[in-house]
């Protein structure tokens, strides 16, 4: 069993919803997590009929918290934007981009095939210099707060299985397989180097 606590990133496109939620669900249950976003931009909802909201990730949720709130308060309250964004500062300051963290990890969780595509293909251009192992899992989660709880249950469950493994390579196959039994998903996973 591994003597210090897994240490986990979770991905989505913007680090605002599904990455965050999972954020806060590990970070309670004592895992050492990081979040990024794998997006160009963070990209929020902008209302019926309006273009999205974009932010550089240099932006603090604070800040898109005031923004958004003096742009139409009643709009991104109702649709949860608000309290997303109030969540996520007292997690961390602002987005992080995944791209331009060069930190190990021993296992990347991604909320999405396009963040999953996009973390493999970071991983695989990077130059190699431990070669150390690090599995990427996606867990297909939709961009909603009730899915993003549930990811963010089954993100946990499966970091709480590979905390207690000896082999983590052997026993993610085998939680990943009892996970598709539970949930009937299906879970993209690889193994990059860092």
């Amino acid at each position: 069993m591994p003597s210090s606590p897994l240490r986990v990133a979770v991905v989505c496109m913007s680090n605002v919803n599904r990455s965050m939620e999972a954020h806060r669900v590990l970070s309670k249950n004592g895992f050492h997590v990081r979040s990024f976003g794998a997006g160009s931009h963070v990209r929020l909802p902008g209302g019926a009929h309006r273009p999205r909201v974009l932010y550089d990730f240099s932006t603090s949720y604070k800040k898109m918290h005031s923004d958004l709130s003096s742009k139409d308060q009643k709009r991104y309250k109702r649709n949860g934007v608000l309290h997303i964004l109030k969540r996520n500062e007292r997690i961390k300051p602002g987005p992080e981009r995944f791209q331009e963290c060069p930190d190990p990890f021993d296992v990347i969780f991604t909320c999405g095939q396009r963040a999953y595509n996009r973390v493999v293909a970071d991983l695989c251009a990077r130059d190699q210099e431990t070669w150390q192992p690090v599995p990427v899992v996606n867990v297909d989660i939709d961009d909603t707060l009730e899915a993003a709880s549930l990811g963010a249950s089954i993100i946990c469950e499966l970091c709480q299985g590979l905390q207690q493994a000896d082999d983590t390579q052997s026993r993610l196959a085998e939680l990943l397989q009892a996970a598709k039994e539970k949930t009937g998903r299906s879970f993209l996973h690889t193994v990059c180097f860092y």
